[in-house]
């Protein structure tokens, strides 16, 4: 019987003690794409900007993000994974003490925009750290349960989070917030995340590649924003979105030809892969129905407080976990993601079909917390079956640049379907009135409801269309265990490498 030796034993701690770093700066990004939201109102009564400027807060980190998250990735793999993750919580730090501060409108954009930035950098370099810490498989299922958990939680942490300091302290501290999470992360980092020398030549950066790619995205989420404040009708909107279609292209046929790609398209023509981030589009899609949506109709139409708001996504979260937990630990590994997304999709599809019932005399107990809870289950049952699938069998030297494509996934998904669902609901909510006039105040109570109704069935409809998609995508369980002990064979050599040299700085 082989005993484990008191060096792999440090080796292994220290591994789940560089998850446990991973995930605090996961959250820190994730959570912050909803906590500013909560401190919106008190921001611009503080610095008096238009309800026109308003979205600027968002959209400028929405913007940056979303389109340097190929970049970011793609950085890692190029100076490494540790001094990228440093430079982005410090960086992100940096630009969260800035936007706290701001003393005018202009400032706090700046710092938004560098934020996005900063966790262009930060959020693919955490999810690549992770995809080369773990490699044994039953190691690696329940790491990215964990990553897959808070992924999906974040935002509704953001909420609770968000209404508790605005409420108790001030809109500013949402953003001091980070620094204290960079400052443990930043230590955590020096000490438990491993340096790995690079043993292949280094690649280098595809820059007309990237150039495109970046312009792309910034089109497509800008392109959506415009969409969501000027209308569909608005020529800048179509322009923008024509001109992400040909960028699109252009890159795609780059990266056919380019010695150094920036993307090598093998990543994402990978069946599995493939279906994978697809998946995780659609999840960050529909979720935007609920985290928007729900937190509209508790704050507006049932009055309820920011902080009661988040507290009525509590019980949401600790489903969340619970699937995710479960999923990667039992079910994942025996049905694999053939079953465990389209199950987790059409999970959310009924929860979302069930909220479309909700209206003014809806009750949190009997109607609002049992689809919650259900979307809870949904999610954790999709994100880290997806987000493991997505990363599974790449080449450690383009770690990074495939764990961005989760989350330009996830980003973009949000960002479109923000866009098109607020055009809906603002167009549904102004047909009712019309219908119903004169428009009083229980006339617009009620067209809010309905406009959210159909918000929810649109993201229902999303799901169930997700669902038939993973069915006919992903591979069986046997074809995905015999990719992931063939990647685990190939990475064998370098993770022994690697934990001897973490043992040997233990």
């Amino acid at each position: 019987m082989s005993q484990t030796s008191p060096a792999a034993t440090a080796a292994s701690s220290r591994r789940w003690l560089t998850l446990a770093i991973v995930a605090l700066a996961q959250l820190m990004v994730v959570l912050d794409a909803t906590v500013v939201n909560i401190a919106l109102p008190a921001a611009q009564a503080d610095l008096g900007f238009s309800n026109g400027d308003r979205q600027w807060v968002v959209t400028a980190y929405s913007l940056a993000f979303g389109s340097l998250l190929l970049l970011g990735g793609r950085v890692s793999d190029l100076i490494g994974r540790k001094p990228t993750f440093i430079i982005g919580l410090i960086g992100f730090a940096a630009a969260s003490a800035l936007g706290g501060a701001a003393d005018s409108f202009g400032t706090l954009v700046a710092a938004r925009a560098l934020q996005g930035l900063f966790g262009a950098l930060l959020a693919p370099t955490a999810l690549a750290v992770l995809t080369t810490t773990f490699t044994i498989p039953k190691e690696r299922s329940r790491a990215f349960g964990v990553f897959g958990a808070i992924a999906g939680a974040g935002g509704a942490v953001g909420l609770l989070l968000g209404g508790y300091l605005t409420q108790d302290f001030s809109w500013r501290w949402n953003l001091y917030i980070n620094v204290f999470f960079a400052i443990i992360a930043v230590i955590g980092a020096i000490i438990f995340v491993p340096t790995i020398k690079r043993t292949t030549e280094r690649p280098k950066l595809d820059i007309p590649g990237t150039i495109m790619v970046s312009a792309a995205l910034f089109s497509l989420v800008y392109g959506f924003s415009n969409a969501e404040t000027n209308g569909w009708g608005d020529f800048f909107t179509w322009g923008l979105l024509v001109a992400s279609g040909i960028l699109f292209i252009a890159f795609v046929l780059w990266q056919r030809r380019a010695q150094h790609p920036l993307l090598p398209l093998a990543i994402i023509l990978n069946r599995n892969r493939g279906a994978a981030y697809l998946s995780v589009f659609i999840a960050g899609s529909g979720m935007f129905a609920v985290f928007l949506f729900l937190t509209y109709f508790l704050q507006t139409s049932l009055n309820f407080s920011p902080i009661t708001t988040g507290l009525s996504f509590l019980p949401m979260i600790a489903c969340l976990v619970l699937a995710a937990q479960l999923g990667t630990n039992i079910f994942v590994p025996r049905f694999g993601p053939k079953v465990m997304v389209p199950t987790g999709m059409l999970m959310a599809s009924a929860a979302l079909l069930w909220m479309t019932r909700l209206d003014l005399s809806s009750t949190y107990a009997a109607n609002i917390l049992p689809p919650l809870m259900l979307m809870g289950l949904a999610m954790g049952t999709i994100m880290p079956a997806a987000m493991q699938t997505a990363t599974l069998g790449v080449d450690r030297q383009f770690a990074g640049v495939a764990s961005a494509m989760v989350n330009t996934s996830q980003q973009v998904g949000g960002s479109i379907s923000t866009a098109l669902l607020n055009t809906l609901v603002a167009t549904a909510v102004t047909n009712y009135i019309a219908s119903n006039l004169p428009a009083s105040p229980a006339v617009a109570a009620q067209a809010a409801v309905n406009g959210y109704a159909l918000a929810y069935a649109c993201a229902s409809g999303l799901f169930f269309a997700g669902a038939v998609m993973a069915a006919l995508l992903f591979k069986r369980k046997a074809t995905v265990q015999a990719t992931a002990h063939a990647a685990h064979a190939q990475a064998e050599k370098h993770a022994e490498n690697d934990r001897i040299a973490e043992a040997a700085a233990v």
